[in-house]
């Protein structure tokens, strides 16, 4: 399979090179905002899709453009093609693009059981302490093959969108250790630095300075005090004050203190 996608893609290569000669002469259209379609960008996958069809006609197309669309939409196989990614650059003579092709296969069956990423992580995590266990992971390119799959106790997989269910393999890892790393620990993460807390004598001075501050802004009226300073006592008590901050909220009604002299 991998050398009829180096094919399909030297095949298209060359349709793109073409088409780089010329490039004042192509017609283009929009798919969306900022979102082109070239002539090249048809011809090229195209030239893939009848490439790979040639080699694999029973296999599935979902290509950018549309070529083969709903070409056997139940086949275990579907090549993922983008024949001209980064057609913008293409299109203004940047040659940074490329071909890509991929190649999906539906779930298979396994003989072990298969198991949610985080349920496989607590299972492993409870063995440690009994046995050797290991992850397994397949390449890059081509994952684990059917004989490498049946040698594993069980199967984890990891939920993703069904259109493209597929994460690439340092995502996976980085997933996989997230969820052994919270087996392993009971799900206790590292404690946030705790702070001294404001005493009840430094909240209550505070609320004093408070109180003369927004007076001499004439914002507190202490003969009509309505209940300002009660909805500024319940603001405090859910922040749960630590000593620092109640000072550096000192520290700023001694300024407004100093720019503002009582009248």
């Amino acid at each position: 399979m991998l050398t009829a996608a180096i094919k399909a893609a030297r095949r298209a290569g060359n349709v793109i090179t073409r088409g780089a000669r010329d490039l004042d002469l192509l017609t283009v259209t929009t798919k969306g905002p900022k979102d082109f379609v070239s002539e090249v960008d048809r011809a090229a996958e195209a030239a893939i899709v009848d490439t790979l069809h040639a080699t694999y006609p029973d296999h599935g197309i979902f290509a950018e453009e549309g070529t083969g669309r709903g070409s056997n939409p139940d086949a275990e196989h579907v090549w993922i093609i983008d024949p001209l990614d980064g057609t913008t650059n293409f299109l203004h003579g940047f040659p940074q693009y490329c071909v890509s092709i991929a190649l999906t296969a539906r779930a298979r069956r396994y003989a072990g059981r298969v198991l949610a990423l985080r349920d496989a992580a607590r299972e492993a995590a409870q063995r440690a302490g009994e046995d050797d266990v290991a992850f397994v992971f397949g390449t890059e390119m081509s994952g684990l093959t059917n004989a490498q799959v049946l040698r594993c106790t069980d199967v984890a997989t990891i939920a993703a969108n069904p259109r493209y269910a597929s994460l690439n393999l340092a995502a996976a890892v980085q997933l996989a250790s997230w969820e052994l790393r919270m087996a392993a620990h009971d799900g206790d993460v590292a404690p946030a630095r705790r702070f001294a807390a404001a005493t009840h004598d430094e909240i209550e001075a505070l609320y004093a300075h408070a109180e003369r501050t927004l007076a001499a802004l004439r914002f507190y009226d202490p003969a009509r005090p309505r209940r300002l300073m009660t909805r500024l006592r319940r603001l405090f008590a859910r922040a749960a004050l630590e000593h620092e901050e109640a000072n550096l909220l000192r520290g700023i009604l001694a300024r407004i203190d100093d720019a503002c002299p009582p009248r």
